[in-house]
């Protein structure tokens, strides 16, 4: 297991321990260097895609192979191609064509600047020339000053990603199986600082998107640890609908100014939301009702509710009757949280609350608000497109990105207000309090952002 020491020293020369390549120094490539295989495929392709010629042309060897470890691996080298007698279009695998016969015309001679990232599976060719004329398009290649200015601009991005990675790894207390899993999560990251770029410059509210716990994990590890797909493709069991108060709403509420709402909590790499958005729920109505905020188990529900998947996701709708039939919810220090599941270990004599039914609430977000702060936190669900990336702030993604119809998490609404402006839905999270501000999520208020609206309900203490 590497430790973050360890995966930041692989960090701090990533091409040089995995590579071989000294940071900032050229290096004359050694006979049979394994990068050597790879180029010469690349410039097969790319003289092959450039070349004006009817016959497709093969590598054949590769000489004053350099390289330098800048934004990744900056290769310079000069490869030697033959003439095949296959033509361009034919189906056959280059390295079953043959070479021409015609000794005048077995070889060209090309020499490649290329620069390969390879936690980023990306490859430019910065500057190519051939000793025909009729072969690359000179008026695309770069001047030497150019090529210069790509390297360092090339070089500064490098050291910035590799700088944001070793916080990432020191801050998170990451740790790497090998060298291996290391590299191919510096990829990801990377890859996952471009998307958290896009997803801030299209966001509508004042959030901030960037470096969170979850930026080594590619979007499809997220939904599978993190997230809740039976939300969207169950049906929720039909519950009555809750009544809507006549008052109209107070300006702003939040139920953790009046005690109703227990510490985050951390669901870890388990699909158990349902359960957590819940059993807040309940801890609050539980509170109102008997003047005691209890944190209850969300274990109990992930062990004993055998409608729903533990860590493969649930329906709160489920959980509730589940809980009914029970006959309560046991403490967490009676049953703690273990992140995945386990023997139903509930005994009745342990039950720290208990509810006598559910409902659903309206989906008109003025009822909601008038809801919650007449009737205590309410358990929802919603799309978390935006959350694997979000830092702090006011989220307001676009509704093409933020489908309200795909809601894959579910949280517990605990209260509304308005920040510079901008109003919001106050959500608790179960990722901890290492996660979007100090554990919390806030949501733009108005427009259903993200289907916050579509899956809204709370149990009933009589």
């Amino acid at each position: 297991m590497m430790a973050a020491g360890g995966c930041w020293l692989l960090v701090l020369g990533v091409a040089g321990l995995v590579y071989g390549v000294p940071p900032g120094r050229w290096m004359q490539a050694a006979p049979g260097d394994p990068s050597m295989k790879t180029l010469m495929k690349l410039a097969e392709r790319e003289y092959n895609a450039e070349s004006g010629r009817e016959e497709v042309y093969r590598a054949l060897a590769i000489q004053d192979l350099r390289k330098q470890l800048v934004s990744g691996i900056l290769y310079d080298f000069t490869v030697f191609l033959g003439r095949t007698l296959c033509k361009k279009g034919d189906r056959e695998v280059l390295g079953d064509c043959h070479l021409h016969s015609s000794d005048s015309l077995a070889e060209v001679q090309c020499k490649f600047s290329m620069l390969v990232v390879p936690w980023m599976n990306e490859t430019k060719v910065l500057a190519k020339t051939c000793s025909q004329e009729d072969v690359i398009k000179e008026e695309n290649k770069p001047s030497s000053s150019e090529q210069e200015g790509q390297s360092v601009k090339a070089e500064a991005e490098m050291l910035e990603t590799l700088s944001l990675f070793k916080d990432f790894v020191t801050t998170y207390d990451k740790k790497y199986k090998d060298d291996e899993e290391a590299l191919m999560r510096l990829q990801i990251f990377s890859q996952y600082l471009k998307k958290a770029k896009e997803i801030q410059e299209k966001d509508q509210g004042t959030a901030e998107y960037g470096i969170t716990k979850f930026s080594d994990l590619t979007e499809e590890e997220f939904r599978k640890l993190y997230l809740n797909p039976l939300l969207s493709s169950q049906p929720p069991r039909p519950m009555k609908m809750a009544l809507a108060p006549a008052e109209p709403p107070p300006a702003q509420w939040d139920w953790r100014e009046h005690g109703a709402v227990t510490e985050v909590k951390n669901q870890g790499m388990c699909g158990s939301c349902w359960a957590f958005s819940v059993t807040g729920n309940i801890e609050g109505q539980w509170f109102l009702k008997n003047g005691s905020l209890i944190p209850l188990s969300e274990q109990e529900l992930v062990d004993c509710d055998f409608v729903d998947q533990a860590c493969g996701g649930g329906l709160p709708s489920n959980a509730y009757e589940a809980i009914e039939k029970l006959g309560g919810l046991e403490s967490e220090q009676d049953y703690s949280y273990l992140g995945h599941k386990d023997r139903c270990s509930f005994t009745t004599n342990k039950v720290s609350a208990f509810i006598n039914s559910s409902v659903e609430i309206p989906k008109d977000e003025t009822q909601i608000a008038a809801w919650l702060a007449q009737n205590g936190p309410i358990s929802i669900a919603l799309n978390a497109f935006a959350m694997q990336f979000y830092r702090k702030g006011i989220s307001h993604p676009f509704r093409i990105l933020c489908n309200p119809w795909m809601i894959d998490h579910a949280v517990l609404l605990v209260g509304y207000g308005v920040r510079n402006g901008k109003p919001f839905w106050a959500i608790k999270n179960s990722w901890g309090k290492d996660w979007g501000e100090e554990g919390y999520y806030y949501l733009y208020r108005g427009t259903g952002a993200c289907g916050m609206n579509t899956m809204c309900s709370s149990a009933v203490i009589d």
